[in-house]
């Protein structure tokens, strides 16, 4: 007996802060008018997509001491948007990207749960640490935690921000103008939370939402956050696109669901894929080439010499060789707030490499840096991209994709006009909504029914 077909999740990363986005080509527009945000988002539902996903950066990066202007800096708060964007969708997820270090569980509860009222049911909370005391600075508490104690206060945050939801079960709400009863319960909100990193009681004072509690998303890649993504998340954000580290990282972490409880549809994982369409196979390779160019240029290349040198490669020509001196491994890093610091772990075996490389291949700086840098994931024609992305799904290598256009606002029209529909005619995405609430997008259980579960089991 065949195995039956799974239906396939997407959805629309608003990109942002980060050297994906060509904001310098002439069809890309701003990354902080509504007017951005609206055509995005409006474009990812009429292609029926589960949400709309954006990023958080909570500084802007530095280089040498000075603003990284290379990226698309800056981004309006997170809130704020999103719920601007619930007015003008109707269906479409709108998930945020909010830190569990630098904030407070009543707070961000507060908002989430707002949130969830006012676009009917369609909030989602990506839950994320901060790793760096660069970022740390902008904050009072200021500095950063090791990485064992940032997952520690993430769990308790999750749970104390559990707790704020629960407060309310969504029965307390009579409204009765008759008898002039408005609460069922009057002690409704009520919570008392004492643990190692929080130490809070009082009254919620926002009711039970529509969706219980918002979509729980996980984006760590450490053993620390895939156990914390198989405990408690509904959705992991990964960075394994590709079919073999997509495959691997699936399996492990589907198979640390149960010993929790729970079963391999409880987590979807969507991990973040770029894409680049042409009329046929050939002419998307060679869009797909300049785009790489344009994301790289010589300035640029430069700058991502520097994560792995940390000196100030200023003076190289980018279209010359790589440089003879070796990086410079002190604590101390020219570039703050990258996260790709840490992926160089061991900066001279990595400056070895790449010179091999670079000499094997007759490679430039910059031509290095556009090779050993990010790939787009999927690249083609849209019968094409269409078939690759489902043999992907089909395949347990995801359960779908966080699309990122390299164009802003526009990037998403292309794939929504030519290969959403040939998915659908596949039958393995949707021809529309099927419900209301994001949950319902994603095929998951609404908090209160899965508590009913656990207490009839």
């Amino acid at each position: 007996m065949s195995k039956p077909l799974k239906q396939i999740h997407l959805a629309a990363h608003f990109p942002g802060v980060n050297n994906t986005t060509v904001w310098s080509d002439p069809a890309a527009g701003s990354h902080i008018e509504f007017s951005s945000f609206a055509h995005f988002a409006r474009t990812a539902e009429r292609a029926k997509f589960d949400f709309l996903f954006l990023a958080e950066g909570l500084r802007l990066r530095e280089q040498g001491g000075r603003i990284y202007d290379l990226d698309v800096v800056g981004r309006p708060d997170t809130f704020t948007v999103l719920a601007a964007l619930a007015a003008v969708t109707d269906r479409l997820g709108l998930t945020g990207t909010i830190n569990s270090t630098f904030n407070e569980p009543y707070e961000v509860a507060r908002q989430f749960a707002s949130l969830d009222h006012l676009s009917g049911g369609r909030s989602a909370w990506n839950v994320v640490t901060s790793w760096d005391a660069f970022t740390g600075e902008n904050f009072r508490r200021g500095g950063f935690l090791p990485k064992e104690e940032r997952y520690a206060r993430a769990k308790e945050f999750l749970a104390t921000a559990g707790e704020l939801f629960d407060s309310w079960h969504g029965d307390e709400i009579v409204a009765d103008p008759e008898t002039g009863v408005f609460l069922r319960d009057a002690r409704a909100g009520a919570f008392v939370h004492q643990g190692p990193q929080f130490d809070i009681h009082g009254r919620f004072d926002v009711p039970r939402s529509p969706q219980g509690r918002p979509v729980i998303f996980q984006a760590g890649d450490s053993e620390e956050g895939r156990e914390f993504a198989a405990s408690d998340a509904d959705a992991i954000f990964s960075r394994h696109a590709s079919w073999d580290d997509g495959r691997a990282f699936y399996r492990d972490v589907k198979s640390r669901l149960a010993k929790y409880g729970r079963r391999d549809d409880q987590l979807l994982i969507l991990p973040a894929a770029t894409f680049v369409l042409g009329d046929t196979d050939a002419e998307a390779e060679e869009l797909a080439h300049e785009v790489r160019r344009q994301q790289v240029s010589g300035a640029t290349a430069i700058k991502h010499l520097e994560f792995v040198w940390n000196r100030d490669l200023s003076s190289y020509d980018p279209e010359g060789p790589l440089p003879d001196i070796d990086p410079d491994t002190g604590e101390d890093h020219i570039a703050r707030g990258r996260a790709q610091v840490r992926m160089y772990r061991d900066p001279l075996a990595t400056a070895r490499e790449w010179r091999e490389l670079a000499a094997a291949n007759n490679w430039s700086i910059r031509d290095l840096v556009i090779h050993t840098g990010n790939r787009q994931t999927f690249v083609g024609s849209p019968a094409t991209v269409a078939k690759t992305i489902n043999e992907f799904v089909q395949g347990d290598v995801s359960d779908g994709f966080i699309l990122v256009p390299h164009i802003t606002p526009g990037g998403l029209d292309a794939f929504a006009d030519k290969v959403v529909p040939l998915l659908q005619e596949q039958g393995v995405f949707r021809a529309d909504y099927g419900g209301t609430t994001l949950r319902d997008h994603l095929g998951l259980d609404h908090p209160d029914e899965a508590r009913e579960r656990r207490v009839a089991s």
